[in-house]
Formats: C-alpha cells, sequence, structure tokens
C-alpha cells in the first residue's frame, strides 16, 4: 500500500510465481525466497533496496534460527541498515512457514 512517498509492504512469504510454498524444512531457502519476493514489490514500486527503512521479520524457532536470519538481513541489505524488528512466534499463516518479512519503503530517499 502506498500513501504519498511511503510504501508499507506486508509480510512477505517463501512463494514462487504460481503461489506455491517453496523451502518446507528449510530455513535458508525460505529466507532466500522471502527475499526474492521482497525484491519483486519494491519492483513494482520502482524502488530498490536502499530505500527500505524499516523491517519487520516474524520467526518461528527464533533461538534456533536467529544467526541465520541476521546474517540473511545482513547480506540482503548490504551496508545499508534499516530499522528492524525481529520478533519469534510460535507459527504463522502456513503450517510449513517459518519466516515473514514486511517493509516501510521511503520512495523519496535517493536509492
Amino acid at each position: 500500500m502506498q500513501v504519498g512517498d511511503t510504501v508499507y509492504i506486508s509480510g512477505q512469504l517463501a512463494h514462487d510465481a504460481e503461489g506455491n510454498f517453496v523451502g518446507e524444512g528449510d530455513f535458508d531457502a525460505q529466507v532466500r525466497a522471502t527475499l526474492e519476493n521482497l525484491d519483486k514489490v519494491l519492483a513494482h514500486f520502482g524502488a530498490s533496496r536502499r530505500q527500505v527503512v524499516e523491517t519487520s521479520v516474524l520467526v518461528v524457532g527464533l533461538r534456533e534460527h536467529f544467526d541465520a536470519a541476521a546474517a540473511a538481513h545482513a547480506r540482503y541489505f548490504g551496508d545499508h541498515r534499516p530499522t528492524s524488528t525481529i520478533s519469534g512466534v510460535v507459527e504463522l499463516a502456513l503450517p510449513a512457514q517459518l519466516v515473514e518479512i514486511g517493509a516501510v519503503v521511503r520512495l523519496d530517499i535517493a536509492s
């Protein structure tokens, strides 16, 4: 949803172009697919990763997956550091889903 120069991206998850869930049982694969989907939403709005100002990351099994989630976030954003909240949850919308990532983007920031 876009309001002025701000885009609010709801939680993305690991699904392919046909809507099939991918990466069952594989946290790293789910994170990769989720971030690829985030890239697609950014492209839809003509935005780049550098325009992301906030992320919200929900993780099932946070203690087990925290390091992998943090490393993937750092690789994805490089030297850009948006504010980020990572929260552990008991479950997400889909039974095999381990991660969900939402974001806030400012289009008026140079990419």
